[in-house]
């Protein structure tokens, strides 16, 4: 079948405590990724604001907005601006005590496409996201409940979150939600005191898992993690060495564009028509044992 060419962006940087200027750094970024011809752009998790969820503090959840907002207003503006679609992660304030880390579509001539809540919460020694974050709910996504792929010109964009990333049943609701893309703003790092051979399984593990989804699903991965070293202000948590390695796989898992641990843009071609004669080569869909599959929705089975 012919091609249909996508050229995608996907933005790796560090970040500051001053909200503004992350967004002026995601925005050179954005910039210099249009100027390449990038039609989509994938920033990473929480661009805004250092990874406050190293520590709970009630007065973190200031850094939240609404949504609409000052941000999602800033990227929707550069969106027309550029002609792009983009796609960011927010701290949502949605109403006094009830808060979510949301990614944000924009469209290409500025409109809020959609929002989609992150779903699956973590809870472990420096990401402590359960104290800030409710997860996502039947208003998570402009398109329906739950995981709902959101509409664009460039596509319909399976839009997941960090943590989400580890779970294959996310994955595979977006795809049978029609989604043509499976993308993932993330923020995770190391432990700078774990041993360099425990650091490189996390590393390889968090490849794995998102190759595989592509592999199973039949569809392309966008990445995008942060880079550089945060500490934890308290003192109790040594601090979180972000690893960058953003990266894009084809719909077999393979391998299109990956970053090092600097701050850089990549740019990638994704052929969207590939999925569709991946999915005629290796048809998983249409082998699901659906008849089978009822024991997914317990937690575990005893």
């Amino acid at each position: 079948m012919t091609s249909k060419q996508l050229r995608v962006g996907i933005v790796q940087h560090a970040c500051v405590e001053d909200p503004s200027v992350n967004l002026r750094t995601s925005e050179a970024a954005i910039r210099a990724a249009a100027a390449q011809g990038a039609q989509l752009v994938l920033l990473q998790e929480l661009h805004t604001s250092l990874y406050f969820c190293q520590h709970e503090s009630t007065d973190l959840f200031d850094l939240a907005e609404p949504i609409p907002g000052p941000s999602s207003d800033f990227l929707g503006a550069l969106a027309s601006e550029l002609g792009v679609v983009i796609v960011g992660s927010l701290f949502e304030r949605r109403a006094p005590g009830l808060y979510h880390n949301t990614a944000v579509v924009l469209e290409r001539d500025g409109s809020l496409a959609g929002i989609y809540r992150k779903m699956h919460i973590p809870d472990d020694p420096g990401y402590y996201e359960k104290f800030y974050f409710t997860p996502g709910d039947a208003a998570s996504a402009s398109s329906g409940p739950g995981f709902a792929p959101i509409d664009t010109s460039v596509g319909r964009l399976g839009v997941l979150v960090c943590w989400d990333q580890w779970y294959p049943e996310a994955a595979r609701l977006m795809a049978l939600a029609g989604a043509d893309l499976l993308l993932y703003p993330t923020a995770i790092g190391w432990n700078p005191q774990d041993p360099t051979e425990e650091q490189g399984r996390q590393r390889d593990a968090w490849v794995t898992i998102q190759r595989a989804h592509a592999v199973a699903n039949g569809l392309p991965v966008l990445v995008a993690n942060r880079v550089g070293f945060e500490p934890d202000p308290t003192g109790q948590w040594p601090g979180a060495q972000f690893w960058g390695h953003s990266f894009a796989a084809g719909p077999q898992g393979e391998l299109l564009a990956v970053g090092d641990e600097r701050e850089e843009v990549l740019l990638v071609d994704i052929d969207l028509q590939r999925s569709e004669n991946v999915r005629r080569w290796w048809p998983f869909l249409r082998d699901r044992r659906i008849d089978a599959y009822g024991d997914l929705t317990r937690r575990f089975r005893d």
